[in-house]
Order: C-alpha cells, then sequence, then structure tokens
C-alpha cells in the first residue's frame, strides 16, 4: 500500500509531466497514467481508500463498544457459527497467526470463547463463542454492523448490482492473474 500511495501521489500532483519531446509536450497526470499503462493504480487507491475508511469506522465503534477491532473480527467471524478451527478462523478474518494467538488469548481472558483440542486430530485447536461471547455479539454485531450501512444510505438497488458486478470482475480477473503468476 505504502509504494502505490507513493506511485500515485507522485503522479497525482497537479503539475505537468514533460516527457522531454521537442517543444516540451507535457501531459497531465491522468493522460501520464494512461500512457504508461499504469492506470488502474488509481482505481485501485481509491478502492483501498474506501476500504480503509470503512475499516477506520467499524473499528472506531467496536472501540467504542470496549473491543479492538481485531477482537471484533473474531467475535462477527464466530457469532452465529458452531465454532471453527484457528486455520478456518486465520483465514476469514485474515489475522495473522501470531496476532491470533494474542487475541484469542485476551478473547478468552474475558470469558467470550473457549478453545479445545480437536477429536479426531489432537493438533487442531477448535474455537467458538461461549454463552457470554454468543451474548455479546448479539449486542454488538448490530451496532457496528448499523454504523458501517450509514455509508451506504444513498445507495440503490441498482447502485449496489453496479458495485458488486463491477468488484467481482476486478476479483475475478485479480484471481486469474494470481493463480497465473503462482505456477
Amino acid at each position: 500500500m505504502p509504494l502505490i500511495n507513493a506511485m500515485i501521489s507522485d503522479v497525482s500532483q497537479n503539475t505537468k509531466a514533460c516527457l522531454g519531446l521537442p517543444g516540451q509536450f507535457c501531459v497531465s497526470p491522468i493522460l501520464l497514467w494512461f500512457i504508461m499503462g499504469k492506470r488502474y493504480l488509481k482505481s485501485i487507491r481509491l478502492l483501498a481508500e474506501c476500504m480503509q475508511l470503512f475499516e477506520h469506522t467499524a473499528g472506531r465503534r467496536a472501540h467504542q463498544l470496549g473491543f479492538t477491532h481485531s477482537q471484533f473480527d473474531i467475535i462477527a467471524t464466530l457469532g452465529n457459527t458452531t465454532g471453527m478451527t484457528c486455520k478456518e478462523l486465520g483465514e476469514k478474518t485474515l489475522i495473522t497467526k501470531g496476532t491470533l494467538t494474542g487475541v484469542l488469548d485476551r478473547l478468552e481472558q474475558k470469558g467470550l470463547i473457549q478453545r479445545e483440542r480437536g477429536g479426531e486430530d489432537r493438533r487442531q485447536l477448535f474455537v467458538k463463542l461461549t454463552a457470554t461471547g454468543e451474548s455479546t455479539f448479539d449486542d454488538i454485531f448490530p451496532k457496528v454492523i448499523d454504523e458501517g450501512a450509514r455509508g451506504f444510505t444513498s445507495y440503490s438497488e441498482d447502485d449496489y448490482l453496479e458495485l458488486e458486478r463491477t468488484l467481482s470482475k476486478l476479483k475475478l480477473t485479480l484471481s486469474a492473474v494470481s493463480t497465473a503468476t503462482s505456477s
């Protein structure tokens, strides 16, 4: 993300970029992106900024309710489930293994989760909400979700469909690129 921010802010300054051609041919930053084939950077930055703003809003609300963003993420992910392994929880929340252990420790100390060894595979650790954790989920989840919904009050059903169509297309394209480059 810092690399993208630096690249975009370098190019997006209100100055013209001169290509050193006879007569000092200068182009606008947007045209320069297009010429350089890097037009996508503006879109990626906008997408990242939207996600950061949404995460900041949700994190602020979770903090007001007494939880870190990571703690809320785990409670929200485990809510309305019978639980899951640490590996599944890490994949669903995108919290790294090292961070996940500490967050789970704190939630366990608060009596909100419990960890159990797997039945068949004792190496697996199974995590689920306690009754107190379920009650907490029922209380805080709607509050954080309602706060997030405020950013979408002007959206119509068509707006949602267009956004989802565009993001699905991007996800499919990036997934294909990721698969091709990992082969």
